[in-house]
């Protein structure tokens, strides 16, 4: 083999046209890989999660309709509902999101029928 067949490929290789060539090569391989990850999560999101969610959401309704919603015994203890200044709110006792029928204030609920 002569020198000069040793020294051409290696001249090749380290050309601009050949590295362009080996980009576009291995971006159109990524590419393609990408299109098939892409289709595995799709087809996961629609076999796998949605379904999931949706035995969670009847899981979580079924459970909901058993429970009833009884209020809780008001117990006034010392270190809860403390109010060092009132709420910048209505009368300033109430919470910015209060539920009579769930939140307490210091001396008791609002109302106990529901």
């Amino acid at each position: 083999m002569s020198e000069r067949a040793l020294i051409l490929p290696l001249q090749m290789s380290f050309s601009p046209a050949a590295s362009a060539a080996r980009r576009l090569l291995a971006a159109a391989a990524a590419h393609s890989g990408e299109e098939s990850k892409a289709r595995t999560w799709k087809i996961l999101s629609f076999v796998v999660a949605l379904p999931g969610v949706s035995v969670c959401w009847l899981n979580a309704h079924m459970k909901g309709k058993q429970h009833s919603h009884e209020q809780p015994e008001f117990v006034p203890y010392p270190h809860l509902r403390l109010r060092t200044k009132k709420f910048p709110w209505g009368d300033g006792n109430h919470s910015l999101f209060h539920n009579p029928h769930t939140n307490a204030l210091p001396d008791g609920y609002e109302t106990t029928d529901h």
